[in-house]
């Protein structure tokens, strides 16, 4: 399947546009400092940016304990292109789509515009176009992602003024 996906959609800026992707959610760095930027712009949320960035790192962190446990090795087949090196030989699921996609609910929240349908496909499908993961392993990512997203997200809905 992903081999399929590779021919159907890898052309050459296509990959060069998943290498982007792909060093700006490494560690989750990128979005991390988009949230940053946002505590910076928005004073008046600014605990609410920063509770943001540091969720965006915590599903970092879960993905990366979930891959110690499952300990699935990444697409290792002479018929796959690996367009980008990993930090790692684990593979399931990728942290790339549970950051992106903690990321999207997290700042659709604080932006007030639906962030998700913007930032997450074209992550996933750059993993898959780099040939360093599976297709269960960005669904995976992005189910992660968006239940400790979702969690997060309550909590800053939860600390919204009352109307009078």
């Amino acid at each position: 399947m992903l081999v399929g996906i590779q021919r159907a959609i890898a052309t050459p800026s296509s990959v060069r546009a998943a290498r982007v992707l792909s060093h700006f959610g490494e560690h989750s760095a990128g979005w991390f400092a988009l949230g940053l930027l946002g505590a910076a712009v928005d004073r008046r949320r600014r605990a609410d940016w920063l509770t943001a960035a540091a969720g965006v790192v915590g599903s970092h962190a879960a993905s990366i304990a979930v891959k110690r446990v499952v300990r699935r090795p990444r697409p290792d087949d002479p018929s796959v292109t690996v367009g980008v090196g990993t930090p790692s030989k684990l593979s399931f699921p990728s942290s790339h789509a549970t950051s992106t996609t903690a990321a999207a609910v997290l700042y659709s929240e604080l932006t007030g515009r639906n962030l998700v349908p913007a930032l997450v496909p074209p992550m996933l499908a750059s993993r898959l176009v780099l040939g360093v993961h599976y297709p269960t392993d960005v669904l995976a990512g992005a189910v992660l992602g968006g239940v400790t997203g979702g969690l997060l997200r309550r909590k800053l809905k939860s600390r919204k003024p009352k109307p009078r």
